[in-house]
């Protein structure tokens, strides 16, 4: 279809901070962080304090154009479930 792209067609310009690419538009994708507000100071940062909801990014298949951002950051109780979710595959630096 229309949507479709070739892995990595749109790096580098599309790419994060740290190189990686291709993380919006499959599935929501759940990350370590506590949903809460941004701080001023945070750079490369996680919220890990304890909280009722947990951070999903990146939109889904199902997610209309303005949500598939990985930068679009979705609050979710850790106990729901969706066949729109998954995981953020991560590595240390």
């Amino acid at each position: 279809g229309g949507f479709r792209r070739r892995v990595g067609s749109e790096a580098p310009p599309g790419d994060g901070r740290w190189g990686h690419s291709d993380m919006a538009g499959n599935v929501w994708e759940w990350t370590l962080d506590w949903f809460g507000p941004y701080t001023a100071d945070c750079v490369n940062c996680a919220d890990l304090t304890s909280g009722s909801s947990r951070v999903l990014r990146g939109g889904s298949f199902l997610a209309p154009p303005p949500l598939v951002l990985a930068s679009f950051r979705n609050p979710q109780t850790p106990l729901q479930r969706a066949n729109d979710f998954g995981t953020r595959c991560a590595r240390t630096p």
